[in-house]
């Protein structure tokens, strides 16, 4: 199946669902290629981006469970052309 470059970003508003919020973050490590997250007490939120690479359906899962947690926002841009494959293998 081919993969897609993407990035996530997140906003959480409500702090009581980061617990789920990093479990489903550590769920999906294995398309998760970087991220950052910064706080910004000025409007009581945080926020966290995220480059991704995987499946269509693994990035969606993902941003699906994401989603459904109270308080938290997520958006994604995906390249408009998957990669075949690993590196070195197409």
């Amino acid at each position: 199946m081919e993969k897609r470059l993407g990035v996530a970003g997140i906003i959480v508003e409500n702090k009581a669902s980061v617990a789920a919020l990093n479990e489903i973050l550590h769920e999906y490590a294995h398309i998760i290629v970087g991220r950052m997250g910064i706080p910004y007490h000025d409007r009581d939120v945080s926020v966290i981006s995220l480059i991704l690479d995987g499946t269509n359906d693994e990035i969606g899962a993902m941003t699906g469970k994401l989603g459904r947690l109270n308080g938290i926002s997520v958006k994604t841009a995906l390249s408009k052309t998957g990669f075949a494959g690993e590196k070195g293998n197409g």
